[in-house]
């Protein structure tokens, strides 16, 4: 396998932008995350980006960030209408292959133009689900019964799980959530969607996130121009429940466990070695315990969530990519060693990736 690491990442979140389209959102970024390790659009041997034209509310709209890329002269490039992990995960693949040794990742969203929850409604069956129209919230509240009426989870976990992410996120700029609480105080809010609070419920926000992706010594050379350590993709997999929520079990999270299972991440270890950080994408509460479990990762060896998660700021079609992105800056800066990082996408954790890091 070809050694591929991430040697510049960077991030936009607010809870709105305001005034900026896409393209003028991510230009600043894309110059950013190029720029940081002497690189320009000529250097880059591959292209792929994440965005959503359901949130952006026309076809193709990836197309116009395109022209913030710099496609003249023209470059190689891919686009998924999926989270940037998945962006990621093709950009990966297409380094395994050799013919190139860099590779540029980037993916964005803005949901405050609209309501996110009933956007997302329209990935659903469009026979038996869509025409009812539950709306993103709906659905997980619904796997929350199910998983607080199995004792799978109880509230007192997911107030638990939400205080730590809002602590966590008190030291990131990148947070949106606000102010710290406690477990007690969480409980002691009303429910948005009951059985779920709004602590745990993902605090929405607009931005998007730049990756630069090397190979071999070349990543090192491009690493010690910003004096932080490789931090090398040691394995990704991702796998897919039914699309069908009916046939499928909410209290658990098969295919969080498979990919797991594929890279190596069992018992909450890297093979024999302890996971340093786990960044992992739940939006919500439950999302976030059902992972956990899935990994088997023990919270009082690893770091769950250190940057707060999506739970302190969730990005649509970015938020997998950052937390990708947070593992690495956090292992390059030397927080670690090892690390899994996370995406998922579709209801009720339907899609998710795993990827395992590691740093020189």
């Amino acid at each position: 396998m070809v050694d591929v690491a991430i040697v510049s990442f960077v991030q936009r979140q607010e809870a709105s932008i305001a005034g900026e389209s896409e393209v003028e959102m991510m230009i600043p970024l894309m110059e950013q995350a190029k720029s940081a390790v002497g690189l320009s659009q000529g250097d880059i041997g591959f292209t792929c980006s994440g965005s959503s034209d359901f949130l952006a509310g026309q076809a193709f709209s990836f197309v116009m960030t395109i022209d913030g890329v710099g496609p003249v002269p023209p470059i190689s490039e891919s686009h998924v209408e999926q989270d940037g992990a998945w962006a990621l995960y093709e950009a990966w693949v297409k380094l395994q292959c050799g013919e190139i040794d860099t590779a540029f990742v980037y993916s964005y969203g803005k949901s405050s133009a609209g309501s996110l929850r009933d956007v997302l409604a329209t990935q659903l069956d469009p026979y038996y689900y869509g025409p009812l129209w539950p709306d993103w919230y709906g659905l997980e509240a619904l796997a929350a019964r199910a998983m607080l009426d199995a004792g799978v989870v109880s509230e007192a976990r997911l107030a638990e799980i939400a205080a730590r992410s809002r602590a966590n996120a008190a030291g990131n700029p990148h947070s949106v959530r606000g102010e710290v609480k406690s477990a007690e105080e969480i409980l002691d809010e009303g429910y948005e969607v009951d059985p779920l609070r709004p602590s745990d419920l993902p605090a929405q926000a607009d931005g998007g996130a730049a990756m630069v992706l090397a190979v071999g010594e070349w990543a090192r050379e491009l690493c010690s121009r910003t004096d932080a350590r490789p931090v090398w993709i040691r394995g990704m997999d991702h796998r897919s429940d039914s699309h069908t929520l009916g046939v499928r079990d909410l209290t658990q999270s098969m295919s969080a466990r498979l990919a797991g299972e594929k890279v190596g991440v069992r018992d909450g270890q890297i093979g024999n070695e302890k996971v340093d950080i786990a960044e992992l994408h739940a939006p919500f509460t439950t999302s976030e315990h059902l992972l956990v479990e899935a990994l088997g990762l023990d919270e009082g060896v690893t770091a769950i969530n250190p940057s707060g998660g999506a739970l302190a700021t969730h990005t649509m079609m970015a938020s997998g990519l950052i937390r990708i992105g947070e593992a690495a800056m956090r292992l390059g800066r030397g927080d670690g060693h090892r690390a899994v990082a996370h995406a998922t996408s579709g209801p009720c954790l339907q899609q998710n990736l795993v990827c395992v890091l590691e740093a020189d």
